[in-house]
């Protein structure tokens, strides 16, 4: 028997998944919210939804939609609402999935706290969170975390993720993201939200969305951060975009709990990137180490047995772990124009088909709200210490999520 889910949120974003969500073969009913309502019309007429959705299944409001019998919530809504719906979803017993990141706000001390009510309402309740986010189901991702199941890497060493945005890039403007999340009723409350936080004073930077940089080594290593150490660069041109930010672009060297040290890079200001890839990530060990979609390997079990360095590189299907037959297929027949793995690096299909089966088999998703705190409080604390001229900070730590 499978589960009855809702998409809340159908704006650019959440349209991309609602057709992978809509066609799972675990998925036996949908339903739709959205606080505009020509952007669930668009699906409510589809010939292809007749079979899970019923026109009854359409709610203007969040409050309607948690007060239905479904058993699950899908929000991809505005950053800034993210932790407080999910929050309310779970207490009227729905498990949920919530788009990247956690919450999207300038107080970092805020997000702290969300970050606690989220791991106490998911202890309280019973409900299962998971985070989408898209780097943890990249390819690279996949291969890494095969790797070191297989203790592949050895020792780990060093890491470094990124996640390069310019302003202006040409493939994905900001200013353009900006525009239309000030759109409609909810950009509206979030224009004077945003304004209240600067009549305090309080900046954001591009650590409080670090999750496509941060998730990369922690999901491969297994391990969380201690202590963030980072500095920012400030916008020197008077650029209206960063009006509210104390940076635009931060750096951030982390200690790990597995004795490694990690670089991340979150820039918002910046020509391209190091790489062909702004959103990736490299991890260094003692035995093997992944770097440019290439793993390299010494061979090395004990002291003076290294062999000469082999470097094989790989491709997309090399480093994909493959979907069930029948999943794929589901997707396929939906996508039928269009690539059936989705947007940001093929991980769209994934994190659909993980958060459907973790709820049908009533197991913990692989990224649960413990999971997901990790990744957001190494942002958090890194901008923190930036603010403070790259003071060292302890960065908190939820413990991992229960057997």
């Amino acid at each position: 028997m499978g589960i009855s889910l809702g998409l809340v949120g159908l704006g650019e974003f959440g349209s991309c998944f609602a057709d992978l969500f809509m066609s799972h073969p675990l998925v036996d009913r949908v339903a739709l919210c959205d606080r505009e309502p020509e952007r669930m019309k668009k699906f409510a007429e589809k010939e292809s939804w007749k079979a899970k959705f019923n026109p009854r299944d359409t709610f203007d409001s969040l409050d309607d939609i948690c007060r239905s019998d479904l058993d699950a919530l899908v929000i991809i809504t505005q950053p800034w609402l993210h932790a407080p719906q999910c929050v309310q979803a779970m207490e009227a017993g729905k498990h949920v999935y919530s788009a990247v990141p956690i919450i999207s706000i300038p107080d970092g001390d805020e997000i702290l706290d969300w970050c606690d009510r989220l791991v106490d309402t998911c202890r309280k309740t019973g409900m299962f969170y998971m985070l989408g986010e898209t780097t943890y189901y990249r390819p690279q991702a996949m291969f890494c975390r095969r790797k070191a199941a297989e203790d592949g890497f050895g020792d780990f060493i060093y890491a470094e993720g990124e996640y390069f945005h310019d302003v202006d890039s040409h493939e994905c403007s900001l200013r353009e993201v900006e525009k239309l999340r000030a759109t409609g009723k909810a950009g509206q409350e979030g224009r004077e939200q945003a304004k209240s936080y600067r009549a305090r004073g309080i900046l954001s930077g591009p650590m409080h969305y670090p999750t496509h940089s941060t998730s990369g080594p922690v999901c491969v290593m297994k391990a969380h951060a201690l202590k963030a150490t980072a500095y920012g660069y400030r916008n020197r041109n008077h650029d209206p975009f960063f009006g509210g930010y104390a940076f635009s672009d931060e750096t951030a060297f982390f200690r790990m709990s597995n004795g490694a040290a990690v670089r991340i890079c979150e820039f918002r200001e910046v020509a391209g990137s190091i790489t062909d890839q702004g959103e990736i990530f490299r991890i260094l060990g003692t035995r093997g180490t992944f770097c440019e979609n290439q793993w390299k390997e010494n061979g090395r079990t004990d002291p003076m047995t290294a062999r000469p360095l082999s470097v094989t590189k790989l491709s997309v299907d090399d480093m994909r772990d493959p979907l069930p037959p029948e999943v794929y297929a589901a997707f396929r027949r939906c996508k039928a124009d269009s690539d059936v793995y989705g947007g940001h690096g093929g991980s769209h299909a994934y994190l659909v088909h993980e958060f459907v089966d973790a709820v049908a088999h009533q197991r913990q998703p692989a990224i649960n709200v413990w999971e997901a705190v990790r990744y957001m409080a190494m942002g958090v604390m890194a901008h923190k210490s930036a603010l403070r001229d790259g003071e060292t900070l302890d960065v908190p730590d939820w413990g991992d999520a229960p057997e």
